[in-house]
C-alpha cells in the first residue's frame, strides 16, 4: 500500500516538474534564457544546445546576449535562433548575439494566459489519472487479499489527499505564471 501511494506521489511530482518546465519556455515579455532550450545549433554535425556552446545572459528585462566561447560559431547560433519558432530575430555585432524581446500585446497577453490555463487543466487531468490509476492497483491488491477493507479504504483517502495536494500546487504554479505573464 505504501509502495503505491509513494509511487503515485513520484508520478505526480513528475507531473508537477513537466509544467514547471513547459511554463518556463513560455515567453512572458521578459527575457528568459529557457526560451533557448529547445534550440539546437550544429556543431561539428552534432546538435548542440545554445547554452552549451555559449554564456547565454540576460542583460536587461527585456534582453538576452549569447556570447559564444567559440567565436566561429557565432553564425551558426544565429541562424539556428532564426530558424527556430522562438519569434524573435537575432542582433549579431560579430563578437555576440542580443534578442531583444518585444513587449506583448494586450490580446498576446490574453492568449498567453489561456495556454496557461490549459497546460495546468492537462496536468490536472494527468495527475487524477494518476489517482485513477493507483486506486485500481489498491483495489486489486484488496481483491487479492493483499489489503483489507479497512485499509483500502484508508489507501482511497490517502490518494485523494496527495491528488488535492498536487492539484492545489498546480493551481499555484499557473496562477503564479498568469501573474507574470499579466505584469506590464
Amino acid at each position: 500500500m505504501k509502495e503505491q501511494l509513494k509511487k503515485a506521489e513520484e508520478r505526480m511530482n513528475r507531473r508537477l516538474d513537466h509544467l514547471c518546465t513547459e511554463y518556463a519556455e513560455i515567453r512572458a515579455g521578459r527575457a528568459n534564457p529557457a526560451v533557448l532550450d529547445k534550440v539546437k545549433v550544429d556543431y561539428y554535425g552534432a546538435p548542440t544546445p545554445v547554452n552549451q556552446l555559449a554564456a547565454v545572459s540576460v542583460t536587461e528585462a527585456r534582453t538576452l546576449t549569447i556570447q559564444p566561447w567559440d567565436a566561429s560559431i557565432l553564425r551558426q547560433i544565429e541562424k539556428a535562433i532564426q530558424k527556430s519558432d522562438i519569434g524573435i530575430n537575432p542582433m549579431n555585432d560579430g563578437k555576440l548575439i542580443r534578442l531583444q524581446f518585444p513587449p506583448l500585446t494586450e490580446d498576446r497577453r490574453k492568449e498567453i494566459v489561456k495556454d496557461v490555463q490549459k497546460l495546468a487543466e492537462e496536468s490536472k487531468v494527468q495527475i487524477r489519472n494518476v489517482r485513477r490509476d493507483t486506486i485500481e492497483k489498491l483495489k486489486a491488491m484488496k481483491k487479492s487479499g493483499e489489503l483489507t477493507e479497512d485499509d483500502l479504504k484508508l489507501a482511497e483517502k490517502k490518494t485523494q489527499e496527495l491528488t488535492d495536494k498536487f492539484t492545489k500546487k498546480v493551481d499555484s504554479v499557473s496562477a503564479d505564471k498568469q501573474k507574470e505573464v499579466l505584469e506590464l
